[in-house]
């Protein structure tokens, strides 16, 4: 997976594919339709620059190895979700990943204080959801407020929380927001970008009541799923494919005045794993792959011609892979945010939270063999949240704990763990077997291959580790809910922008994704109350300079600490159907589908 955070922008855990119905890409199920837009233009369009103008007509297919768990873009905190609600909700700032710059959203203009604490929002007059009722102030008052509730702790919560104070937000009339922040906020636009705006008059008495969360589910008709961006629920098959279609009243017009969406759908079909998603692609019944294996890399190179699409080279993926250990407590809801015991066994709890056992871990790890067998050669190592690929924040600092097995045995044995019986497991000083289980979601089988080559590496310094992988959305319910499992595997999805100050929630202590101990109501060791510091130095400047040192900070303070495992990240490559127009793949996620309300299919020009 990859583990995306909720909202539009931010980050998440993640790993979904995909899904198709009927006969596919190139069939009939690609025609085009006689689309008339009979609903009038907004008044403040937006108007996007493309290379083509389109005509309308036609569908885009694209495969996903995991249902989505919500259509409720606050609630969503796994690409598998994301990737679909980012289609169908709009913040009030978007951004370009080809231009990497932040670009209008719901709001057509904006302007901050002096001292960048206050931003004034001007909304585009006109602009409706999908059920055509007006989006207003109040909605996104109403969008803030939800994702800034401490019951819900959404994953931009974080985002909206500067020197310890959440974001104020005031509607001095229908169409002007104000956001105070509790100080000076690099990331304002971006943040802000990051809350999903939502129909006040659908969701209000469900958030009043406290059933917010369990709002527009994947159980709920799709026609109640009212939606704010280019596109609206058509139709959900369980496991099987989910289906968009136009939203009607969107406010995306191309350089001649015709409204957005081209494409009459875009569907996602659901496979068990990526070996079924590219036989759908080799089949014609998928358009596009964003999650291919590399050892598949040299037979779609050779067959772009004879499959009329490209395989396009992104580079260094921006999307993480790592392990970790769960250093969760129990925290009693009776007594408030106190600490109890471990969630794991506690003598395994002991092991984990040693930070010389995380490192003789590490450094019993061989990412260079990883990189050649699992990846096939193309794969980087990376010791960050930003990768290789990230040209701006990527520092090439880490790797004090790479591949070195004498050095793990020899911090194995210096904190008593040997093997005493001679069966080549070690045991801690009270005779427990050093073992753990490594779950993973088994639709990745590169993720699955690592957890082997992991588990191989690990028995030759005495450690007995065990693949466990299961289903993505059970794994994710581990993550979130009952924390139960003793590591995993998984990584996260770049935030949009790929900015560290985005993976705030990843790296405070308070965070839904600071995986290893989540959503901690006080930092619980000191380099993790460093971090919470120098992050919060990290976004109260737009020094890049400034901001370059404290990220290189945090990143110290992490891999020393080695919280996280890293593992080596894959250099992207996707194919995609030459049969469309406007396609512009992106090493930043969503890769393919971040502009699908630009993109057309090519059979034919415009009526």
């Amino acid at each position: 997976m990859t583990v995306r955070t909720s909202a539009s922008h931010a980050w998440a855990a993640a790993l979904a594919l995909v899904p198709l119905l009927l006969s596919g890409c190139g069939t009939s199920g690609h025609g085009q339709t006689s689309f008339k837009d009979t609903n009038p233009l907004p008044a403040d369009t937006m108007t996007f620059a493309m290379d083509a103008i389109g005509n309308y007509g036609g569908r885009f297919v694209i495969a996903e190895t995991a249902s989505p768990k919500t259509f409720n873009a606050i609630m969503a905190n796994e690409t598998s979700s994301s990737d679909v609600t980012q289609r169908m909700f709009v913040g009030l700032s978007d951004y370009n990943n080809i231009t990497q710059q932040d670009t209008p959203g719901l709001a057509k203009s904006w302007e901050s204080s002096a001292d960048g604490s206050t931003w004034t929002f001007h909304l585009r007059h006109g602009a409706r959801f999908s059920d055509g009722h007006p989006i207003t102030a109040e909605d996104v008052a109403f969008s803030f407020a939800v994702c800034t509730d401490s019951v819900l702790h959404s994953s931009v919560m974080d985002l909206l929380t500067v020197n310890g104070k959440l974001v104020q937000v005031t509607t001095p009339d229908s169409y002007t927001v104000v956001t105070k922040f509790g100080g000076p906020y690099a990331l304002a636009i971006p943040a802000t970008g990051s809350v999903p705006i939502m129909p006040k008059h659908v969701l209000e008495a469900a958030w009043k009541r406290g059933a917010f969360a369990s709002a527009y589910t994947t159980s709920t008709p799709p026609d109640s799923i009212v939606t704010s961006g280019p596109w609206r629920v058509k139709e959900y098959r369980a496991n099987e494919s989910l289906t968009l279609s136009r939203n009607p009243w969107w406010y995306g017009v191309d350089p001649q005045g015709h409204r957005l969406p081209y494409l009459d759908e875009v569907t996602f079909l659901i496979v068990p794993d990526q070996n079924t998603a590219a036989l759908k692609f080799q089949n014609g019944e998928v358009d596009g792959l964003d999650n291919v294996k590399p050892e598949d890399y040299r037979t779609y190179q050779a067959n772009q011609q004879k499959g009329n699409y490209t395989l396009y080279d992104l580079g260094p993926s921006l999307n993480t892979n790592f392990f970790w250990f769960n250093l969760n407590k129990v925290r009693d809801p009776k007594q408030g945010p106190v600490m109890g015991k471990p969630i794991t066994d506690p003598v395994k709890y002991a092991w984990f939270s040693n930070a010389d056992f995380r490192r003789a871990v590490s450094m019993a790890v061989d990412r260079d063999a990883i990189i050649r067998s699992v990846f096939y050669g193309d794969a980087v190592k990376c010791w960050s949240l930003m990768t290789p690929g990230n040209k701006q924040w990527y520092t090439g600092q880490g790797g004090k704990w790479d591949y070195n097995p004498a050095q793990a045995k020899a911090l194995l044995d210096r904190i008593g763990f040997k093997d005493r019986n001679g069966d080549g497991v070690r045991e801690d000083p009270q005779g427990h077997p050093i073992q753990f289980s490594l779950m993973t979601n088994a639709d990745n089988v590169t993720r699955v291959a690592m957890a082997n080559f992991i588990k191989d590496d690990l028995a030759k310094v005495g450690i007995r580790c065990t693949p466990s992988p299961v289903d993505f959305n059970t794994l994710v319910t581990h993550l979130r809910n009952d924390l139960q499992y003793e590591a995993v595997l998984l990584g996260l999805g770049s935030a949009t922008p790929p900015d560290p100050g985005m993976g705030q929630n990843v790296m405070r202590s308070s965070g839904l994704t600071h995986y290893w101990n989540i959503r901690q109501p006080h930092p619980e060791t000191p380099q993790e109350a460093e971090i919470d510091k120098l992050i919060g130095e990290n976004t109260a400047t737009a020094n890049m300079d400034e901001r370059k040192r404290t990220w290189g900070q945090i990143e110290t303070i992490i891999n020393d600490q080695c919280w996280i495992e890293w593992l080596p990240c894959i250099r992207v490559k996707i194919p995609i159907s030459n049969r469309f127009g406007n396609l512009q793949p992106s090493v930043i996620p969503h890769r393919i589908l971040w502009n699908i309300d630009r993109v057309f299919l090519k059979s034919r020009a415009r009526a």
